[in-house]
């Protein structure tokens, strides 16, 4: 301030010089000057008005916004020239993605309840019309908005006509008192139909009647056809008894130490002309086969030998469903679907007694114990395992839990317990002779299991399941699903097809429904072989107890197989 004050003062030279010292701050920088140049100080800017700070900024709807815009300029008109090749649609003019859209109001009450009467009554009011105008506009049911003068449902309809009743709510009246059940007026009470009335229902209830009665049929005359000669040897002994002069070792303890997959076709069982259901080895020796058919004959054949068809057993008056035999090979039962079930002689082809429950028997077996082999159980087809005794005829256990029809029996743990499969998507084991299952097993990952196998060392029991798999369940303690081996590739999904291990439990053998035989290895569940057995269904696969690689399948082709 002092030098400004002092500026023009020219008295002398000195003050001068002192002068231009003091005000070199004020004279122009030269551009040659770097820290000058940084430090120029501009004390009169250019500043753009007010009025002019409002620049519009272009925006690029197909680009990425880089900034937020204001309403302005959102809705500012369009620059630039038209888009070629647009459509008219693309053209107009458009305030939401979708379109135009007007401002409109309507009363929230008068939406809701045109909305209910056309839910209700199926009619409301034209939106398009004006709703100023005496004449009225409807939508939907037009006579039934006429019929009801267009009564929303917030209005009281018109009452329709009501039957006059009788009426007489006075207590003290004992004998005229009505209460609500006065009768109308014009009313008919019949108790009693005319004739032409009752005749139909005459005729309705006893065909009803005759559906839902089993008719008493006189079981069939039985009989059985001998088909050999030589039907005792030179000692007197029967066909019943094992050859010695075959080669292989038929004792019950007699099991191979390793099996081997089957590779040819070595004999055909003929003679049933219907397809067969069920196959069964005699016990112990095996050199036996039964076969139970639908055709509803029973047939015995040779394993071994000139392998012969011994004995027809005839007897039933529908198809074969299963069949059992006794420990000894003495005596076999055999289940029909004519509801009976029946006791033969495999020696003498008598029949020894007749059972039924007025039920069909899906499956049968005799108890495996030696000292209650008179005792055998029966699944049949209204829910119920039942338990007939021989040597009575009468049936000494009922098991009612299941809640289906019930397709297989198998006995575990040393013959203590036994488990049944059913219809009902579940497994239940049993205590013997106690009528109350221990153990329920259902899961809704299970399917049916018709089939059922038991493990050579009592140990694992293999369930055909109709999702066309083989699930494996312990037959100990828990009896639990062993989730690890599942055994899967074959075709079995409405057929009960039998299954069967090898006699060494290396290998599981089983049917499906395209008449393939399919093996796998137990340990490994891989599949080892198949190949094509029967044309139709393979219901059957089982390996020979006593031969390392023999097997025996079944098909509804009328054909027994037997495989080497």
């Amino acid at each position: 301030m002092l030098n400004l004050r002092n500026y023009g003062n020219t008295s002398s030279e000195s003050d001068s010089d002192s002068n231009e010292e003091s005000l070199a701050h004020l004279k122009p920088i030269t551009s040659q000057n770097s820290v000058a140049r940084s430090l120029e100080v501009c004390s009169a800017p250019i500043v753009v008005p007010r009025e002019q700070l409002s620049v519009s900024r272009a925006l690029h709807i197909d680009k990425e916004l880089s900034f937020n815009p204001r309403y302005e300029e959102l809705f500012a008109p369009q620059f630039g020239p038209e888009k070629p090749n647009q459509t008219e649609q693309q053209k107009a003019n458009r305030n939401t993605l979708a379109g135009f859209v007007e401002k409109a109001h309507i009363n929230a009450f008068q939406f809701e309840n045109q909305r209910r009467t056309f839910h209700t009554y199926g009619y409301a009011l034209d939106p398009s019309v004006d709703s100023t105008n005496d004449g009225k506009s409807f939508v939907g049911d037009l006579q039934s908005a006429y019929d009801d003068d267009g009564k929303t449902v917030f209005e009281k309809p018109k009452l329709k006509h009501k039957r006059k009743q009788e009426k007489n709510d006075n207590p003290e009246d004992i004998e005229g008192f009505l209460g609500p059940w006065g009768k109308f007026e014009n009313e008919v009470r019949v108790s009693k139909p005319n004739e032409q009335e009752k005749q139909e229902i005459e005729e309705m209830m006893s065909k009803k009647q005759k559906r839902g009665r089993i008719e008493e049929e006189k079981p069939l005359e039985e009989k059985s056809i001998l088909h050999i000669k030589d039907d005792f040897d030179y000692q007197g002994r029967s066909y019943l008894h094992a050859p010695h002069d075959i080669g292989s070792n038929l004792r019950a303890d007699a099991v191979p130490s390793k099996c081997f997959l089957p590779k040819s076709h070595i004999h055909s069982w003929t003679g049933h002309t219907k397809g067969i259901s069920c196959i069964r080895w005699l016990p112990k020796t095996a050199h036996l086969l039964l076969s139970g058919s639908m055709d509803t004959r029973v047939k015995l054949w040779e394993v071994y030998g000139e392998r012969r068809c011994i004995r027809t057993f005839s007897g039933h008056r529908q198809a074969i469903k299963d069949i059992s035999w006794k420990n000894n090979g003495s005596q076999f039962l055999s289940a029909s679907y004519d509801r009976y079930i029946k006791l033969w002689d495999a020696e003498t082809g008598d029949v020894v007694s007749r059972f039924t429950a007025r039920k069909m028997p899906f499956c049968v077996k005799f108890h495996p114990d030696n000292n209650k082999q008179h005792l055998f159980i029966a699944g049949t087809s209204d829910k119920k395992v039942i338990c007939w005794d021989t040597r009575s005829g009468d049936i000494v256990q009922e098991y009612d839990r299941h809640l289906g029809a019930v397709n297989s029996i198998t006995f575990v743990d040393e013959n203590r317990r036994f488990v049944t499969t059913s219809d009902d998507k579940s497994m239940r084991i049993w205590e013997w002779d106690i009528p109350v299952d221990m153990k329920y097993i259902a899961d809704p990952t299970m399917h049916s299991m018709p089939a059922v196998a038991l493990a050579p060392n009592g140990k694992w029991m293999a369930c055909q399941s109709l999702d066309n798999k083989i699930c494996i369940f312990s037959a100990m303690n828990r009896f639990k699903m062993n989730r690890k081996k599942t055994f899967t590739g074959h075709m079995v999904s409405g057929y009960a097809c039998q299954l069967d291990f090898s006699p060494d439990m290396s290998y599981l053998i089983s049917g499906d429904g395209d008449g393939k035989c399919y093996i796998w290895d137990w340990k490994t569940t891989k599949m080892y072989k198949k190949w094509q057995a029967h044309e139709g269904v393979c219901i059957s696969a089982m390996w020979h107890p006593h031969e390392p690689s023999k097997v025996a399948t079944a098909g509804w082709d009328g054909l027994i197989k037997y495989w080497d």
